[in-house]
């Protein structure tokens, strides 16, 4: 096996020391919220930097743990679609 593929599997990207997928989502979800908030209410903006960071920093704790957690994430996401299944049984068999 290539070096390169090796490296590509066992050090999954990360975007500020934390999972691309989950830090994506933290800050595509605060940040528009935070613009909002400002505009809106006139909120100080050291509020929502304080809760960015905070919610990086465990998001950064969550990936130490398990490095592997965007691609469980997405995993996820395929997997948990209702089939129909041929034979009537219980759950879902992943049958066409």
């Amino acid at each position: 096996m290539k070096d390169v593929i090796l490296k590509a599997v066992a050090n999954p990207p990360k975007l500020f020391w934390g999972p691309v997928l989950p830090t994506a989502l933290n800050a595509g979800l605060q940040i528009p919220f935070m613009f909002m908030a400002i505009g809106i209410w006139n909120v100080n903006p050291l509020v929502f930097i304080i809760s960015i960071i905070t919610g990086h920093l465990i998001v950064i704790a969550l990936g130490a743990k398990d490095p592997h957690l965007s691609g469980m994430i997405q995993a996820f996401g395929q997997t948990n679609l209702v089939s129909q299944n041929l034979y009537k049984e219980k759950g879902n068999k992943f049958e066409p």
